[in-house]
């Protein structure tokens, strides 16, 4: 079975919107024999992007999988979105991955959420190969995206190929493993892969770039160390293997090129899918908890012959109910199984399996560990639930969840659509954890909130599209924050005396600035400093949860709380009437109070804004920045463009795509993602208030 698991790979394919993603998956499926038709992205064609608006916009928006061979191996391949806002499809899809494909535009490097997506695959620890696509284009530049990935995401790149060529004299590469050259000879359908020896004008480059590629592999692998040391040839097996466990550590990326447009470097790439990205068996087994108290840690191996385990990672909502994608971790699963939710302790039947191609759907009848499978049967799973032995509990790692920015209200036409409506939006936070809703009472509106304005339109899309209701929506609006300025201390009391048995609780804390050490810290730190025993132990943990429960909704306008430190530094009890509601009620009225008196402010959604723009629009597009209250952080020229860096108050970004389009006669491009929270101006303080 360890045999078979070795004939295994995970990966996705992840970048900056535009880089080419899609077109890199769909030639992958051709020339793999996955599909006998090229689809194209700008056709509205592409087999991965099977969404209307997909489709119709030419970009990703949701993950799609598919499954392929390749030279006696199987490959399950995920292609995720570029755009910003669907960052929850890249974070689930790295999250069950054993190995990527970063691609990067031969033209524009380097992007902003190419950083983002490059940061995720690091938290997952993700080994990656790099792709550098379209240096069929003018203004490709090789050498300089090779610059780029070194110095802004800090990567150890390792070429193992180089152009012949760029933009239009771009006719192939040469293979510095192989020290071969690789041309592609027009066939009537795709290009065929023509094998030559490297000719003499290329030879001296690529004599030195082998020489430093071996150079740093050495550095992983002993036996290619003792070789290169003495100047000793290498095989291309023995610097393959080497190249193999440097990509493996995370620590170095071997780095292709082409153009998959025009189908260059798609051959090759597979290949080195396979020569050094990693199989299920290469991976450390996955830990996970006994249970949710995460007391003790348990471990799963990578073999259908331990007890099985499996993560969701992505739900679909069809006529038919919902179907879940699954990574299995370790063990077997067949239909018609019975499992555990071990994150809900609630058992779940599994009444089939379907292996995927995009929306396509083969049954099948088993998979095992190191498969990525869809099923249905499932009726409280959602994204992040652990699936496991129903004798063996395991919970494995969640995923984290971005936090909306922008919400805006949204009511049925008719009154008959309002269950309906209630129905359909819990149908799409199911689907996508990075969308939520609520229901506001006292103006009687629903808000839906999420990543950005692109977002909120295509969920606004599936609810008028997809599932036939008319709903009327209001302008985007800013998910603000609240936050205090000072330190200040209040008491909380909660003390009802009855004829019978009481509630008496009484806390004393002291709230401060405070601002968390990394993303995996809680916002809201809860510190006890209590002396002598005047809470007892077993409320303190109250006290913690009614100030967690104020820290919902701020003094100012009601917005969420972030990065506040509460002491707890004195109470009082009571023998008889003290209960844990008492102390929970106390320590939110304590909360309240004194975040009133330490004073507070509103804290806006900074986004990070990059704008590519012809030289001659430079001073308009800088000029309209400033008027929004960006701030320029950098700077750069790339051949006649002028690449704009700034930090942007989303409140003042609506719209600004349009804006941007007519200042350049629609020649420039930008992108946003979140970077912070910052407190907002008096400017801003002013209009927030008369809009809350």
């Amino acid at each position: 079975m360890a045999k078979e698991l070795d004939k295994v790979r995970n990966i996705g394919v992840m970048a900056h919107i535009d880089a080419g993603k899609t077109t890199v998956s769909e030639r992958i499926l051709y020339f793999a024999g996955r599909t006998y038709k090229m689809g194209e992205v700008h056709y509205g064609t592409a087999v991965m992007d099977y969404l209307p608006e997909e489709q119709e916009r030419g970009i990703t928006i949701t993950s799609a999988a598919t499954r392929l061979e390749w030279n006696g191996y199987t490959v399950n391949l995920i292609d995720t979105p570029g755009h910003v806002d669907f960052t929850i499809e890249v974070e689930r899809s790295l999250r069950v991955l054993d190995g990527a494909i970063a691609v990067f535009c031969g033209v524009g490097g380097v992007e902003a959420q190419t950083e983002t997506v490059w940061r995720q695959a690091d938290r997952y620890r993700v080994p990656r190969l790099c792709f550098i696509n379209k240096l069929d284009r003018v203004g490709a530049d090789f050498q300089m995206v090779v610059d780029e990935i070194s110095s802004r995401l800090h990567a150890g790149v390792m070429l193992v190929q180089f152009p012949m060529g760029q933009a239009e004299k771009f006719v192939g590469q040469i293979d510095l493993v192989r020290m071969k050259a690789y041309f592609y000879d027009n066939a009537d359908v795709g290009t065929t892969l023509r094998i030559a020896d490297i000719p003499a004008e290329y030879n001296d480059e690529a004599q030195i770039g082998r020489h430093d590629l071996i150079e740093k592999a050495a550095e992983f692998d002993d036996a290619l160390m003792e070789k290169y040391l003495h100047d000793r040839p290498v095989e291309p097996a023995e610097l393959i293997a080497a190249l193999r466990k440097a990509t493996l550590t995370v620590r170095a990326f071997p780095l292709l090129c082409g153009s998959a447009l025009r189908h260059i470097g798609i051959h090759p790439l597979l290949d080195a899918v396979i020569d050094y990205l990693p199989s299920p068996a290469d991976i450390p087994p996955v830990q996970g908890h006994l249970d949710l108290r995460g007391d003790k840690i348990v471990t799963r191996r990578s073999d259908p012959q331990e007890p099985f385990s499996a993560l969701v990672f992505k739900i679909i909502s069809d006529q038919h109910g919902d179907l879940n994608f699954i990574r299995l971790y370790s063990g077997r699963l067949e239909s018609g199984t019975r499992v555990l939710n071990s994150t809900q302790d609630r058992k779940e039947n599994i009444s089939r399996l379907w292996e995927m191609h995009a929306k396509q759907r083969l049954p099948c009848q088993e998979a095992q560990a190191g498969d990525i499978v869809a099923v249905i049967g499932l009726k409280h799973s959602i994204t992040g639930d652990t699936l496991c032995d129903t004798r063996h509990p395991i919970i494995l790692e969640r995923l984290d969840f971005p936090e909306p920015v922008i919400s805006m209200s949204i009511e049925p036409q008719t009154n008959a659509d309002k269950q309906k409506l209630g129905e359909a939006l819990a149908t799409l936070r199911r689907e996508d954890p990075s969308f939520s809703f609520s229901y506001d009472s006292e103006t009687g509106q629903t808000v839906i909130s999420g990543m950005g304005e692109l977002h909120l339109e295509i969920l606004k899309n599936k609810l008028t599209r997809d599932m036939g209701l008319a709903v009327r929506v209001g302008r985007p609006k800013v998910a603000y924050k609240e936050t205090i300025r000072s330190a200040a201390q209040a008491e909380g009391r909660f003390i009802k005396q009855t004829g019978g048995h009481g509630q008496y609780g009484v806390a004393v804390l002291r709230v401060e600035p405070f601002q968390p050490a990394d993303d995996a810290q809680s916002p809201i730190d809860f510190e006890d400093d209590t002396k002598g025993g005047s809470v007892p132990k077993e409320y303190i943990r109250a006290v913690e949860e009614g100030v967690r429960s104020a820290a919902t909704a701020g003094p100012l306008a009601g917005y969420p709380m972030l990065n506040i430190r509460a002491i707890l530094i004195d109470g009082k009890h009571h023998p008889v009437d003290s209960s844990e509601l008492a102390f929970q009620q106390a320590g939110a009225l304590a909360f309240t109070e004194a975040v009133r008196k330490a004073s507070p402010v509103f804290l806006e959604p900074m986004m990070r804004l990059s704008v590519t723009t012809p030289e001659e629009y430079l001073g308009a597009v800088t000029g309209d920045l400033n008027s929004r209250r960006v701030q320029i952080t950098h700077m750069e020229q790339r051949s006649k463009y002028r690449i704009v860096e700034a930090l942007a108050p989303l409140a003042e970004m609506f719209g600004y795509t349009t804006q941007l389009r007519s200042l350049t006669q629609g020649r420039a491009t930008s992108t946003m993602e979140p970077h912070s929270y910052a407190t907002a101006p008096a400017s801003a303080t002013e209009m927030i208030l008369k809009y809350a």
